[in-house]
């Protein structure tokens, strides 16, 4: 199937979806088009805008209901997941590195050339991740997250996916950013190219961003080359007055300049 049959495919009910003989062979074509960066979840406006790709999701979603829960053989011990997105198999070929140690990545998931996978870690099903980005130890990708190229993830970092409902914008983390360890990102938090994100920063769709630079309160964006570091602020009412109580806040300290970006890059031996 190309493209246009795969839409007017799963534009149907999910009823519909199941019921069809050419479910199967719908669902490999979606996979192979995942995988090969032919479709993505969610994709960038000329205006800048990212905007999710409803079908796409739509598309995912009806292979987890029309499958079952079967035993996956894994390296020392069994898995047991749905037979729609089992773990993807590379070759030498696809120029990935996953380095020996216990990661995985999902079926549907898109890997570009150069681009690291250091263990364990775990990337999901509809996530892209870019050309000569690093997805470090403890790092997770969520389901539809999309991360540009020249990324470094570092370790523990939490990207949160999004499968429902279909039209949810997932995260993004645009080319060239910084993302450092144990830094949370949920709720379609777009994070602009070339940003920083000192360790421990964890942002939600709700949360107050202070760009202390432009003395702006920001949401759901982390703008070009922003630096953001963990903070806090006061917590209102008398009661957390009385005991000195804060509540967490990330802030922009500075926007990246040449001493951000030698703080922040990778040794070519790694890549």
């Amino acid at each position: 199937m190309n493209i246009l049959e795969l839409k007017h495919f799963y534009a149907r009910t999910p009823e519909e979806i199941h019921n069809d003989p050419q479910a199967p062979e719908a669902h490999e074509a979606l996979l192979q088009a995942l995988e090969a960066g032919v479709v993505r979840s969610a994709e960038r406006g000329k205006d800048g805008v990212w905007h999710a790709n409803t079908w796409v999701k739509q598309a995912i979603l009806a292979g987890f209901r029309r499958t079952s829960l079967v035993e996956m053989q894994g390296p020392g011990f069994p898995m047991f997941d749905k037979t729609a997105y089992p773990p993807r198999q590379f070759t030498v070929a696809d120029n990935v590195r996953l380095v020996p140690g216990g990661s995985a990545v999902r079926r549907g998931a898109f890997m570009a050339k150069g681009s690291m996978v250091i263990p364990p870690a775990y990337v999901n099903v509809g996530a892209y991740i870019g050309e000569g980005t690093m997805v470090d130890s403890h790092a997770l990708v969520g389901s539809c997250a999309q991360i540009g190229a020249r990324v470094h993830l570092s370790a523990g970092a939490q990207i949160g996916g999004v499968l429902e409902p279909a039209g949810a914008v997932p995260v993004v983390v645009e080319d060239d950013t910084f993302v450092g360890g144990l830094v949370g990102l949920f709720e379609g938090i777009v994070v602009r190219r070339r940003a920083v994100l000192a360790s421990g920063v964890i942002i939600t769709g709700s949360t107050v961003i202070y760009d202390l630079v432009n003395s702006k309160e920001l949401r759901k964006e982390i703008p070009e080359g922003a630096v953001v570091v963990p903070g806090s602020r006061p917590a209102g009412g008398g009661f957390a007055a009385k005991r000195g109580l804060n509540l967490a806040a990330p802030m922009i300290v500075k926007y990246r300049d040449e001493r951000t970006d030698a703080a922040t890059c990778l040794e070519d031996a790694l890549r």
